[in-house]
């Protein structure tokens, strides 16, 4: 039976033969000639469908195992980290650079936060988000870590999960000053959820540890 492919970036699709591709289009802002470039490659390889993601990407539906080298070579585009234990895409909203209720630049952060974190492999799935207001139309709320922008600086959120067991994030840290300390500590979370090897979401991680524990444990670490 075919499965995912994971170093193609192709998942299986429901007829158990054909596969679907997402070329990672990084907080979901791209430009007129890739969505061409996307729309050619899906009309000559005779794709079903062409499918927006909640990730901000265009899956592209319907594909042959065959040609998906080719396809890929022909799009010159990496492919989104959709599957397997790794960081997914950062969903990131207009912030400041496009939205007139933004309070932070959420763009800029979350793009930074994309290219360093993206495809990064860690003990599980791993889903980031950036807002630029307490809106939070980058979904902080459900994701295992991320930033939310107020009029005093960003909060740190992590251990939220919008799966089968969904939950929302806890805030770690509030009104952090700075774009480049917010990302400190971004940082450290990352390197301290990889370090401890743990297999599962994030939250479940924080409700075996307990919050306040988590949080203390962190903290001190980054303190320290």
């Amino acid at each position: 039976m075919k499965k995912d492919i994971n170093e193609k970036g192709a998942i299986i699709q429901r007829d158990k033969e054909t596969y679907a591709i997402a070329p990672h289009i990084p907080g979901g802002i791209t430009t007129s000639t890739t969505l061409r470039k996307i729309a050619d490659v899906a009309d000559k390889y005779q794709a079903q469908a062409l499918k927006l993601t909640s990730a901000q990407r265009i899956a592209i539906v319907g594909l042959q195992e065959e040609k998906l080298d080719e396809i890929w070579s022909e799009l010159g585009e990496k492919p989104g980290a959709a599957i397997g234990m790794c960081v997914r895409s950062v969903k990131i909203c207009p912030g400041t650079t496009f939205c007139k209720r933004g309070q932070q630049n959420s763009v800029e952060v979350g793009l930074a936060m994309d290219e360093k974190y993206h495809g990064m492999s860690l003990p599980w799935k791993f889903k980031m988000g950036v807002s630029g207001c307490r809106n939070d139309c980058g979904e902080v709320c459900i994701k295992d870590l991320g930033l939310i922008g107020t009029s005093k600086g960003w909060n740190v959120m992590v251990g939220g999960n919008g799966g089968s067991a969904p939950r929302l994030s806890y805030t770690l840290v509030e009104a952090v000053p700075t774009d480049e300390e917010a990302l400190a500590i971004v940082e450290h979370v990352v390197d301290w959820f990889k370090a401890k090897d743990r297999r599962c979401r994030m939250g479940k991680f924080i409700d075996e540890m307990g919050f306040e524990a988590f949080k203390a444990e962190v903290l001190n670490g980054l303190n320290g």
